[in-house]
């Protein structure tokens, strides 16, 4: 039992982490890394990696099936085919939340008051110094990886990384349709080639 709840605790937390992926006004920053050993040439089919790191509980919810979605339309429009025998790619994703804290200083000017015995008065004297501010705050990472089936071997990844803010399920779903088609515009590939070229929208 006590290891069931910790799964559904870890599978909750890598669902919040999709309520970040539009949590500033200009979207979650965007990573990616290829292997450089891998000709993307070769890769004309593919198929969603088993198990699906998001599902590892053992249930899809309808966050994960709409990444499915978008990750489907974002592969077919690279002329990729869905070949569940035996594809040449496998995708995956997984969303992971982290407790991030920042660190910085605001400059501050404030005044100190003597009193001038000659001029029989009270002076202000200003003096600036550095005001340190603390800012925690949580941050979420929706990752998809594209495997090599043959070789089980990682040749693609993208992330979208935000703050986690919280959100409608109709935001929800808006910000995961925006997250995947903004990690797949940092894909250059299509189906059969190894040349860099972004699919027409």
């Amino acid at each position: 039992m006590k290891a069931a709840s910790h799964r559904f605790g870890a599978w909750l937390l890598a669902a919040c982490a999709l309520v970040l992926l539009a949590g500033c006004a200009t979207g979650p920053r965007i990573s990616t890394d290829a292997d450089p050993e891998a000709d993307f040439s070769r890769y004309r089919t593919w198929a969603f990696y088993e198990p699906i790191a998001m599902e590892q509980s053992g249930y899809s919810t309808w966050l994960t099936e709409r990444i499915r979605d978008d990750v489907r339309r974002e592969m077919e429009a690279r002329g990729y085919a869905y070949d569940e025998g035996s594809p040449d790619l496998r995708v995956n994703f997984q969303g992971i939340v982290q407790e991030k804290t920042s660190v910085y200083s605001v400059p501050r000017t404030d005044y100190q008051f003597f009193y001038s015995y000659r001029h029989r008065a009270y002076y202000a004297v200003p003096f600036w110094y550095d005001e340190t501010q603390v800012n925690r705050y949580t941050e979420g990472t929706l990752t998809v990886d594209l495997v090599d089936a043959a070789q089980n071997r990682l040749v693609w990844t993208g992330a979208a990384i935000g703050r986690v803010t919280r959100k409608g399920p109709a935001e929800r779903a808006e910000d995961v349709d925006r997250a995947i088609t903004e990690i797949f515009l940092r894909y250059p590939f299509r189906a059969g080639s190894g040349v860099g070229t972004l699919p027409e929208r």
